[in-house]
């Protein structure tokens, strides 16, 4: 799979550019601040629905606009696509394929799927757990489409349940409950609480179907996050990847069990702090290095070449499944020592479309020869 044909309006920095990619290789040169990372990071909002940089879609409005639209042409094989993002912040985006009618966005995921490297990636190893479930979530997604329906019912229930236990609390402290029962009406919020054990049962669903995926996929993940490892950094190793959650294994069925005995032991403490404490948004990706937790330990070397890994780990086991995604490496180059550096650019050399940033040539390494675009003053010209 590669995109053939990438073109924005109001998108960042570009008021209109216009982009046509090759297979192979293909770097974007020019002085920092001049939007080559703007590029790429829209090929990766394809894939995603997300930006690598910011939480929120309003950044990516060009300012004085109202809305940004992402559109790409994609080819796998034979078959050739169109898919188009409209990002209105503040309300709801819009999203088309091959200019049909309108679609709900998540109804592109598939159509570009990436593994993107990044500076921010070191966050992986040294960062807080939100950083790895969002790696896992995204990857998980990228596996398979629908589970982006299943994040979204996750997060809009585990909002509502949240709303509810804040209620309860709020009450609690005013004195307008017994409180802390182990749930149903009559418990600490009286009507808040009457409800909460029909959410305990749609977060545990939901959950369940979450937790089951993310535990596949670490196990699929791990073997290849040493190989790569050991790639990266002969004899470094080895590496171990460790899902760490209360609800530590089972079929989804004894996983939505589990969650929900969780829930139930943590109900009193839950409504005295008014939030959830149970879940897959409190769960963390251990990563370990021989027989310490990477986090606090690894050297800044080490950490890097986990986190790069990581990102080669996840290429393996997409192309693995039968579509090559596009691989971005965003001023990645500059960040690694020369040994590193030339080893990664001769593991990523092969891939079917590799898109690259770069502040100047020089970074760019040998084994990445292909086709140079420059970047700076609004425009984007091909070498």
């Amino acid at each position: 799979m590669h995109v053939t044909h990438l073109s924005l309006a109001d998108f960042r920095s570009y008021t209109r550019v216009e982009v046509p990619l090759d297979p192979g290789v293909t770097a974007f040169v020019g002085p920092n601040g001049q939007g080559k990372t703007n590029l790429v990071e829209a090929v990766g909002y394809l894939a995603t629905l997300g930006s690598h940089r910011v939480a929120s879609d309003a950044p990516l409005v060009r300012s004085g606009a109202d809305r940004a639209v992402i559109r790409a042409a994609v080819r796998q094989g034979d078959r050739q696509q169109l898919v188009e993002l409209e990002l209105n912040p503040g309300r709801a985006n819009r999203a088309r394929i091959n200019r049909s009618s309108q679609v709900r966005p998540r109804d592109v995921l598939g159509i570009v799927r990436t593994v993107l490297f990044a500076p921010e990636d070191l966050a992986l190893v040294k960062g807080d757990p939100g950083e790895r479930r969002r790696f896992l979530d995204e990857l998980v997604t990228a596996r398979a489409p629908r589970m982006a329906g299943v994040r979204a019912d996750y997060e809009r229930v585990l909002k509502q349940r949240n709303t509810l236990l804040k209620t309860a609390a709020m009450a609690r402290r005013h004195g307008s409950g017994s409180g802390g029962g182990s749930g149903g009406s009559g418990s600490g919020g009286g009507g808040a609480l009457s409800t909460l054990d029909v959410w305990d049962q749609h977060l545990a669903r939901a959950g369940a179907e979450l937790l089951a995926q993310r535990m596949a996929l670490v196990a699929a993940l791990g073997p290849l996050t040493d190989k790569a490892y050991e790639r990266l950094a002969p004899g470094g190793g080895p590496v171990v990847l460790e899902y760490r959650s209360p609800v530590a294994a089972g079929s989804r069925e004894e996983l939505h069990q589990r969650l929900l005995a969780e829930l139930a032991a943590a109900r009193r403490q839950e409504i005295e702090r008014g939030v959830t404490l149970v879940g897959p948004h409190r769960d963390d990706l251990v990563l370990r290095l021989g027989e310490l937790p990477a986090k606090g330990y690894a050297s800044h070397g080490e950490s890097w070449s986990y986190a790069l890994a990581l990102r080669l780990a996840s290429y393996d086991l997409l192309r693995s499944e039968g579509n090559e995604p596009v691989l971005v490496l965003d001023d990645v180059f500059a960040e690694l020592d020369v040994r590193r550096r030339e080893r990664l650019a001769e593991l990523v050399a092969p891939g079917e479309q590799v898109l690259v940033t770069a502040a100047v040539e020089e970074d760019v390494p040998k084994a990445l020869a292909g086709t140079r675009y420059t970047v700076g003053g609004g425009e984007v010209t091909r070498l």
